[in-house]
């Protein structure tokens, strides 16, 4: 066994058994390692953007990581963009960069680059491999970084790659507990009760299935009003659900939605913040006025951080949360335009749909008019780097080959990454 082969095989022994690739000479060893691997599957992409934003739509839809594999640092750098949007979602994703061997390095040839810096600005734990017997831990440790609901990334000399492991035992990655922050979650119990006019402002696993259920609970008893972040990556919606407003986009237009509340309290979120520094509006969508309590949440803990917060304000358990009824979609009439466009898509997409929402302007109305749409999924990009609807769907596809993915996408941020549709059609 050389070192490509045991990083694939610890890889599948713990659960992970795709990788997006975008490999060049430098990854060969590691593309012979993913076919000879079995259970392994590669999935191509002619653009490592691709690669990137697939594993991020994948890693949102199943919580568990993918692999991405990326040529040297120059293809890492084209992948960044997507990974930026990934780490601004949360989204578990180990990215394997090919680098230079070993004793080639001190050559400086034309394709080497500071690949530690460049990684340091989008992945929050990183590692140089240097010796081949490390392989399986260096991944078993990179996947325990990623489970926190961030990119870590291994750097891979290719000499190290060929090199034989004298000891090829697979090491076990742990699942980390994830803990409920008791006394944060005491702290906004007493928030809710001292401030009538309180907004939870809701990301991560909030906005699932459980977390809106125990949202609405906590809404029963407090009536607080909550509110999704300007660009969550992942909403359940559907009849059954509360429909949850985003925080708007706008500064005058957020500063007076949010303004009418006495406090917050934040939920896998943070404070809110302006998109850009607009001329004579503040950085943040709060008052310094407005008390925030944080719970403290990790993307991962959000529902059951609420399920806790109900608990404490003794909120009714409920196996079904009362909703008001909103109005199914029409098909839209008339001249083609963005709202009728929004309109036939809430109207006609089908139960259990996955929408990659990348529509920009086109797509403004879509939340509203799909409020009584069917059960589905919203996937939206994540920290604004535009290029990543078609490879969201891609991953989104991937991760959930069951279910229909229907891509709303804006026609100039589809322009960055149209590689998207090759991997679509294979």
């Amino acid at each position: 066994m050389n070192g490509a082969e045991f990083l694939m095989q610890t890889a599948k022994d713990n659960g992970i058994d795709l990788c997006f690739a975008n490999p060049g000479t430098t990854e060969m060893p590691l593309v012979r390692a993913l076919d000879s691997t079995p259970g392994m599957r590669g999935v191509l992409g002619l653009f490592e953007g691709v690669c990137t934003g697939a594993a991020d739509g994948y890693g949102r839809m199943r919580d568990r990581p993918a692999l991405t594999l990326l040529h040297l640092g120059p293809g890492f750098a084209n992948g960044m963009a997507n990974l930026h949007n990934a780490r601004r979602a949360g989204t578990p994703i180990i990215n394997i960069i090919g680098e230079h061997a070993t004793w080639h390095a001190q050559a400086d040839a034309p394709l080497a680059m500071d690949i530690a810096a460049a990684v340091g600005t989008v992945s929050g734990w990183q590692r140089t491999i240097t010796q081949a017997d490390a392989v399986g831990a260096d991944l078993v440790a990179a996947l325990e970084a990623a489970r926190q609901g961030q990119s870590a990334t291994l750097i891979f000399p290719h000499d190290l790659q060929l090199a034989t492991v004298s000891n090829g035992k697979v090491a076990a990655a742990v699942q980390a507990a994830r803990p409920i922050d008791q006394a944060a979650v005491e702290a906004a119990a007493a928030h809710l009760q001292r401030y009538p006019r309180t907004a939870l402002i809701l990301g991560g696993d909030a906005l699932s299935q459980a977390g809106l259920m125990a949202a609405q609970r906590i809404r029963a008893v407090t009536q607080c009003d909550f509110f999704a972040e300007s660009f969550a990556p992942r909403i359940e919606r559907g009849p059954s659900l509360p429909d949850v407003p985003r925080v708007p986009y706008f500064p005058q237009q957020a500063l007076s939605t949010l303004g009418q509340y006495d406090a917050f309290v934040l939920v896998c979120a943070r404070r809110p913040v302006a998109f850009f520094g607009w001329p004579g509006a503040p950085s943040y969508f709060t008052r310094d006025d407005q008390p925030i309590v944080d719970l403290n949440a990790a993307n991962q803990t959000g529902a059951a951080s609420l399920d806790a917060l109900a608990e404490a304000l003794n909120a009714p358990a409920a196996q079904r949360v009362d909703v008001p009824a909103r109005p199914t979609a029409v098909i839209g009439t008339g001249p083609l335009t963005a709202r009728s466009v929004s309109a036939t898509l809430a109207a006609l997409q089908p139960e259990n749909a996955i929408i990659a929402n990348e529509g920009i302007t086109v797509s403004q109305a879509y939340l509203e008019l799909s409020a009584g749409a069917p059960a589905h999924t919203v996937l939206v990009i994540g920290g604004g780097a535009i290029g990543i609807g078609m490879p969201l769907a891609t991953g989104a596809a991937v991760a959930a080959p069951d279910r229909p993915v229907i891509n709303l996408q804006a026609d100039g941020s589809a322009m960055y990454t149209l590689q998207a549709l090759w991997t679509q059609a294979r």
